[in-house]
């Protein structure tokens, strides 16, 4: 080898020279074969101007059942009949010849919707007292800013359900005669809306303190023309959401505070520091003093500071850390939380406690891994069909638990995941996963959870095309609102409850009658 480290030639003996152009030249062919390869598969996408899909893996749909007929009975209209409410009755006269005899009649129901301007005048009595005040009677309840509680319901109903943009919504009420500008329409959407923001604070808390396991995801937002993150949490009873600047840990872990602001240093808070690396001296400290709580995050820092670890530089940090730890000891002390399983994605920011991942992003994984062989793609497809297989024996297990059949399961497990398929992209993938094995399995333990986050996906489509067709909030009452009334809407629409019924309910109109959400939240069983 000559000093600029390539192999001198004229060195080798002729033996050595044959095998390594018998080397090359299969090197070369397999190179040639992928080019071609490369080349078939350009050629069939020229003509495409825009990027193309990848195909979905189809795991979930291909392990589960075929669906049942949707085959309409015989008695689907008697059925939609008597859930209708007759508000009006008109007989219909026919032109029949003399001597025709009347034999009753044949209704025929007529469903239409009224839309028109109700205006009312309050003509509010004035009296002067014998002290020389003026009083005026009252506004009914109900009535905010010249807007009664049916136009109140209207608007929420067709921005945050309707998906109907402010400009959109501003020219279909002037369209059906009221006068209304946008600004005064910002204002019924995001102003006065305090009882809804504590009942979806409410919410949370609720399902945080009763949930068997909560699933997670989140999505880009836009705040004050910044990018931002909307975080949702959820299980099958409730859905919460909530706009951040970062997808920190810390975020995270405001989120699943609930509103509550206190610091908490207590057995679980000084647990998450261990976990997490922090400084033997640096939790002695804090686990010393004999002052536990702190009422918000300037009593908090102020603590950190007297205790000199504000001023600490080292790795991890010390201030973030202890923060972190305060703020899930406060979680904990809230209640919240107790024995509850964190499903997610994998992102690094929702790995807490008790957590587990979704099958389908990991299996995802392999379904995304490019191939340039066909003996590499003939590995991807084997090992896509051994997981397909686990993932629909996993879902029959969840349906009957049995030991034996967990042992089983677990055994299999480490043969798919351990196995070498000499293309090393994917054996290094299946390490990875199998570094994953008891988030994966998790199942095993406790069947009531999901094997996938589809459902924190799906809660997320309305923020998303929200953030699509209305860009971003500009106010903090903005965010919170958005947030909020999402939240309200999938949760009711998880307990079977009318989102009209609801928003009709709370803005005082006669007839709408909606317990209270977080009741109903906690009457629901933990869902199996």
């Amino acid at each position: 080898m000559s000093a600029s480290g390539k192999i001198s030639l004229s060195g080798l003996p002729r033996g050595e020279l044959e095998a390594l152009a018998e080397r090359l030249l299969a090197e070369n062919d397999a190179l040639r074969r992928a080019i071609a390869e490369l080349k078939a598969e350009v050629a069939t996408l020229k003509g495409v101007k825009r990027r193309p899909k990848l195909k979905p893996s189809g795991m979930e749909q291909a392990t589960g059942p075929a669906p049942a007929g949707t085959g309409r009975g015989g008695g689907a209209k008697a059925g939609k009949a008597e859930r209708l409410t007759i508000d009006e009755e008109r007989v219909v006269a026919a032109d029949v010849p003399a001597g025709s005899r009347f034999k009753g009649y044949e209704d025929f129901l007529v469903q239409d919707l009224v839309l028109r301007p109700h205006v009312v005048r309050l003509r509010r009595e004035r009296w002067l007292t014998p002290d020389g005040r003026t009083v005026v009677a009252p506004v009914p309840a109900g009535i905010t800013g010249h807007f009664g509680p049916e136009l109140r319901r209207f608007v929420p109903a067709q921005y945050h359900q309707g998906q109907v943009t402010v400009p959109r919504l501003a020219a279909q009420l002037r369209a059906i005669g009221i006068l209304i500008s946008k600004r005064q329409l910002v204002r019924l959407l995001n102003r006065g809306q305090d009882a809804f923001l504590a009942e979806a604070r409410e919410v949370l808390r609720a399902g945080l303190a009763t949930a068997g396991w909560v699933s997670v995801d989140d999505t880009g937002a836009r705040h004050k023309h910044r990018n931002a993150v909307c975080t949702q949490l959820g299980d099958d009873r409730f859905a919460a959401f909530a706009t951040t600047g970062s997808k920190s840990r810390l975020n995270f872990l405001e989120v699943l505070r609930a509103g509550f602001t206190d610091y908490v240093i207590d057995a679980e808070a000084l647990a998450y520091m261990r976990q997490r690396a922090l400084a033997g001296p640096v939790i002695a400290r804090l686990a010393e003093h004999p002052e536990r709580r702190f009422a918000d995050e300037a009593a908090w820092l102020a603590h950190l500071e007297r205790l000199g670890i504000a001023g600490l530089t080292v790795t991890p940090d010390p201030v973030r850390i202890a923060t972190e730890g305060a703020v899930w000891g406060s979680v904990r002390a809230h209640g919240l939380l107790p024995d509850t399983v964190i499903l997610s994605d994998d992102a690094g920011q929702f790995a807490l406690d008790r957590h587990a991942l979704c099958w389908v992003h990991a299996e995802r994984l392999v379904h995304k891994l490019d191939t340039f062989t066909d003996r590499q793609h003939a590995a991807q497809q084997l090992v896509r069909a051994l997981i397909w297989w686990f993932y629909a024996d996993l879902k029959a297990y969840k349906r009957a638990p049995d030991r034996r059949r967990r042992h089983e399961l677990r055994a299999r497990f480490e043969r798919i995941f351990r196995r070498r398929t000499g293309f090393a992209t994917l054996d290094r993938l299946l390490a990875r996963l199998h570094a994953n094995k008891e988030e994966l399995l998790l199942v095993l333990e406790r069947p009531e959870l999901p094997l996938h986050t589809n459902g924190s996906e799906r809660d997320l489509r309305p923020q998303v095309v929200k953030r699509k067709i209305s860009g971003g909030t500009r106010s903090e009452a903005g965010r919170a609102c958005r947030d909020a009334f999402l939240g309200l809407l999938l949760t009711c629409a998880k307990l079977g409850v009318s989102f009209w019924a609801y928003l009709g309910d709370r803005l005082g109109v006669p007839g709408a009658e909606v317990p209270y959400l977080p009741d109903l939240v906690r009457m629901r069983s933990a869902p199996a």
